[in-house]
């Protein structure tokens, strides 16, 4: 039987039983974790409100045996909390649908309990920070975060260079299939042509360019969002659930958000 402690992010939890919980997250020295949480359903129970989505928190796991993940699930034994992100999102629809969105994918990329993931960990971390603060429109955030993800995963998109042969850009046609966009020489069936403002926005979002993301139209912001869409589709095999429930309207894409606690 060992103790481990590890700090991480709660991507999401589920009932069991009459009073517990499995908590899901994603910590930074042993990637996702399913552990169990023992009467954090109580009324009175303040360990459990520690233990909400988008809170960063400190936590201490018993095991048995000398692994974390095992046959078994741990037990979540304490836990100190770090940054309550969801005091600054889940009181905004907007932020509160990317901020969920950010989750999923997050778990998406780590497709196996107990292999580090840092880099996505560092990500989700900066992410949830940012969308909390409400620096940046919350649409903007998660095209942001998502790009990322996409990048950190191998499937970086090119919104530039040719994807194929590489011929400097900027170029017109984008292309899933091939990776980003493409030259006239390399088009393939079902191309299309987005804006060029569309294009240097994701380029922006991708390079962390905040100045030119921020000062985008929201008409681009939504063009360029129906690409990472479809781009992550594409390379996830199937869709994130709650993509759908995202807010896209213009103050949530296309212009910053207010900071948290204020109108």
């Amino acid at each position: 039987m060992s103790l481990f402690r590890d700090d991480g992010i709660v991507l999401r939890t589920q009932k069991l039983g009459e009073a517990d919980r499995i908590i899901t997250l994603l910590t930074r020295g042993h990637g996702r974790v399913r552990a169990v949480a023992r009467g954090v359903r109580r009324t009175k129970s303040k360990f459990g409100a520690r233990l909400e989505p988008f809170s960063h928190v400190d936590v201490q796991f018993f095991a048995r045996g000398s692994e974390l993940i095992g046959r078994g699930l741990p037990l979540c034994t304490q836990t100190e909390t770090i940054a309550p992100y969801g005091q600054g999102i889940v009181a905004d629809y907007a932020r509160y649908t990317a901020g969920t969105a950010m989750l999923e994918t997050a778990e998406r990329f780590t497709d196996h309990e107990g292999e580090p993931n840092v880099q996505q960990y560092l990500l989700l971390v900066g992410g949830l920070r940012t969308l909390a603060a409400g620096a940046h429109a919350p649409g903007l955030v998660l095209d942001a975060f998502l790009l990322r993800s996409l990048a950190m995963g191998g499937y970086a998109p090119s919104f530039d260079d040719c994807a194929k042969c590489g011929l400097h850009g900027p170029n017109r046609f984008f292309s899933v299939a091939s990776g980003g966009v493409v030259c006239g020489d390399c088009r393939v069936p079902g191309s299309v042509v987005p804006s060029p403002e569309a294009l240097r926005l994701l380029g922006a979002l991708l390079t962390g360019d905040w100045e030119t993301a921020d000062a985008s139209e929201a008409r681009h912001a939504r063009e360029g969002t129906g690409l990472v869409s479809a781009y992550l589709h594409w390379h996830m095999e199937r869709g994130l659930r709650s993509l759908r429930y995202v807010d896209r309207s213009p103050a949530s894409s296309g212009a910053p958000a207010a900071p948290a606690g204020q109108a």
